[in-house]
């Protein structure tokens, strides 16, 4: 028969206090990081709308007054060449600002990381909260001649 390593209850309690504040400190650094990640991913999103927002503009003049005064040269009418120009411009701009709404947009900002191992974590608990007892050994054997409590130091 082997013996059985027995912890006072109390013990086990001051285990699982300590185990579930360190569990709780560990997970709202987990969740401050990934935010904090988040959030510079936000701010970089908004940096780029803004220099595209700011370079675009100006460039945006001079190219298409290029542009349009290199087609016109070359025999295209005026109207042609101000839409092949605006049109051009006017994609570049529209794919500058869509990756930088995509960088900032709320649903990216979600802590995923952290919500995934605090539902983890719930599970574990919700298991280790329940547990089903094992009625394999008679309680005559628990209680039996020979039964010594060995505490782990």
């Amino acid at each position: 028969m082997t013996s059985m390593n027995l912890r006072p209850i109390p013990e086990i309690f001051t285990d699982l206090i300590g185990q579930l504040t360190s569990l709780v400190r560990k997970e709202g650094q987990l969740a401050r990081s990934e935010i904090s990640e988040k959030l510079n991913r936000a701010l970089a999103g908004m940096a780029l709308i803004l220099a595209g927002a700011v370079l675009l503009i100006p460039a945006l003049v001079i190219l298409l007054q290029a542009a349009m005064a290199a087609m016109m040269e070359s025999g295209m009418s005026p109207a042609l060449a101000a839409l092949i120009t605006g049109g051009a411009a006017l994609v570049l701009g529209i794919l500058l600002a869509l990756v930088g709404w995509s960088w900032i947009k709320p649903a990216s900002l979600v802590p995923d990381k952290t919500i995934d191992q605090l539902q983890r974590d719930a599970a574990v608990a919700r298991h280790a909260a329940s547990p089903t007892p094992s009625y394999d050994e008679p309680l005559a054997q628990e209680t039996g001649h020979g039964h010594q409590r060995n505490r782990a130091a």
